[in-house]
């Protein structure tokens, strides 16, 4: 056994009895004692009990319906009750195990055996309750997997087939095309535009194994100072399609001015950075009525924090504004499963920054997010 001395109650109407279980057990357990079963409960109930020593002829309540009160309750019916009487009928003792009891101890007592039978009872209450905490252990981790095969079969249904299936003509085209020759600078500039998106697909896919690690809380954030400037206008240029379809302009501004080619750096990392940005870009693309104006504002004159703000003039709808940043939270879209502000959510705050949404009919939606501006140094990697 541990070197936890466990609390034995010791319950009998005659003095002598107590006094003798005293001399018996006090060595090796702290004890408590009753004189009736009225004290015995009431002390059940105050006390952290181990074992029950339990005399059955007590005036008033015997120790059958002590047994059935404390089975009755909550905080008492796992206590382990080893009867103790001068009765040996059959009959007697099959009534006490069937209220619950474990056990029998014929008087008079045999120290060696009252003791024998203690030890052995309190090792199997320890025994059940190591398993108990196994099982209650097992059955959280059970629902964690549960949880995390989940979010893995997501991942690998985006893989395979929202991700990975365009891949091969994106990237291997361009380069048969290239072959053929005859092509003027601007049509060789476009090829190459599709071929580094085809591998920046291949990197977004490695970027959702990294946010099921975020959801799991294994993911290993690595700062560095990441030119945010760089990634808004490289995401601007790969979204033009985006831009001539709907008829947009982008006004992207630097502490309320033009940026021009003036660059800002924060602190976090480049692939989750631009991830983060292209996907909030996209949908403020996607959400924003037609011959309309999308404007990107970067703010950096606080000391320790960047702000980029993406506002569009389209709503979000109510139906699902309380619920913006929630996993599989889409609507009115004919594709999209919903994880785009999700993994913005999940990516801004594993680099120790914010994000938040505001909309309205009125004034369109705005999503702001906030990162550290670190110590300052050199971009972070290339995209």
């Amino acid at each position: 056994m541990t070197d936890k001395r466990w609390r034995i109650l010791v319950v009998d109407d005659e003095p002598n009895n107590l006094q003798l279980m005293m001399q018996v057990l006090n060595d090796h357990y702290q004890l408590a004692f009753a004189a009736n079963g009225s004290k015995a409960l009431e002390i059940a109930q105050k006390l952290e009990t181990d074992l029950i020593l339990l005399d059955i002829m007590m005036p008033d309540m015997d120790g059958y319906e002590v047994c059935r009160k404390l089975k009755a309750e909550e905080r008492t019916r796992n206590i382990p009750i080893i009867f103790v009487t001068a009765r040996d009928d059959i009959e007697d003792e099959t009534k006490g195990l069937e209220l619950g009891a474990i056990d029998y101890i014929a008087k008079p007592i045999s120290p060696s055996i009252v003791k024998a039978r203690v030890k052995n009872h309190i090792e199997l209450k320890i025994a059940r309750e190591k398993i108990e905490k196994q099982k209650k252990r097992l059955e959280d981790q059970n629902r964690e997997l549960l949880k995390a095969a989940q979010f893995r079969e997501d991942v690998e249904r985006i893989t395979r087939h929202d991700l990975k299936t365009p891949l091969n003509a994106i990237i291997s085209l361009p380069q048969f095309i290239r072959m053929e020759g005859n092509l003027s600078e601007d049509q060789t500039d476009n090829l190459k535009m599709i071929e580094e998106s085809g591998l920046r697909m291949l990197n977004m896919i490695n970027l959702s194994l990294d946010l099921f690690r975020m959801e799991r809380g294994m993911y290993q954030f690595q700062p560095d100072m990441v030119n945010i400037s760089r990634i808004v206008n490289k995401i601007i240029n790969e979204m033009r399609y985006y831009i001539e379809m709907k008829d947009l302009s982008v006004n992207i501004l630097l502490n309320g001015s033009p940026a021009g080619n003036k660059e800002v750096f924060l602190q976090g990392e480049t692939l989750l950075c631009y991830s983060m940005l292209a996907n909030l870009i996209k949908n403020a693309f996607e959400a924003s009525p037609e011959k309309e104006q999308l404007t990107i504002a970067i703010d950096d004159s606080n000391d320790s924090t960047g702000i980029i703000s993406i506002h569009n003039k389209g709503a979000v709808p109510e139906d699902i504004r309380d619920r913006f940043f929630e996993k599989y939270i889409t609507s009115g879209k004919k594709s999209g499963i919903g994880l785009g502000t999700y993994s913005a959510r999940l990516i801004a705050e594993i680099q120790g920054g914010s994000i938040d949404m505001d909309t309205s009919d009125e004034k369109g939606t705005t999503v702001t997010v906030r990162l550290s501006k670190g110590h300052g140094g050199s971009s972070g990697g290339k995209i």
